[in-house]
């Protein structure tokens, strides 16, 4: 699913182009590069607006496989088709792919070092700390939408505790609040 991109934003000049931004996203963005997309492809670059990130992060969310992925494949895909949508995919990954490869052998050798170990952990933390600041950042678009903000909020709290304490599957768990959503949303709108 593309959508037209707006005509009264910047866009990628050529392929090159969206392959350097997407490989300079992807080396910023330890323990996840969803927080740096956002504040690069809305703040910085204006690629997108942020209702446009928000509608095709939800939809890069329920597809398979890991959601920068699928959204970079989109935001390629909405300015230069499947050649753009390869071409931000191989930015995205090139270039981690060489390091992971090589903290991968580096961490074979050290791996039994206490510094290490507690390393990783701090990393960890700030990984959720990113995760956390990135969802407080797009609860503005909540005041836009079309349900109610009590709704939104019970659905994203129902949320919460079906996959962080009842420890639900998200294949279960996703369509059906998710649905729900959908539905509510979609009776807010036709009323």
């Amino acid at each position: 699913m593309t959508t037209e991109p707006s005509s009264d934003h910047p866009r990628p000049a050529t392929l090159p182009d969206l392959f350097i931004a997407f490989t300079l996203l992807a080396l910023q963005g330890f323990g996840g590069v969803m927080a740096v997309v956002q504040r690069e492809m809305v703040e910085r670059r204006r690629w997108l607006t942020q209702d446009e990130f928000i509608e095709d992060w939800a939809v890069a969310q329920i597809m398979p496989g890991p959601n920068v992925v699928n959204l970079s494949m989109m935001i390629g895909a909405r300015y230069f088709g499947l050649a753009g949508a390869m071409t931000a995919l191989a930015g995205l990954l090139a270039a981690p792919l060489v390091l992971i490869l090589l903290l991968a052998t580096v961490h074979a050798r050290f791996a039994g070092n206490p510094y290490v170990a507690g390393a990783l952990r701090g990393m960890a933390a700030v990984s959720a700390g990113l995760i956390a600041a990135t969802g407080l950042k797009l609860t503005n678009a909540l005041a836009r939408n079309p349900m109610p903000l009590a709704w939104c909020i019970a659905i994203g709290a129902l949320t919460f505790v079906l996959l962080a304490l009842v420890k639900a599957p998200l294949i279960y768990v996703l369509p059906l609040l998710g649905g729900l959503g959908f539905i509510l949303s979609y009776r807010k709108l036709k009323s």
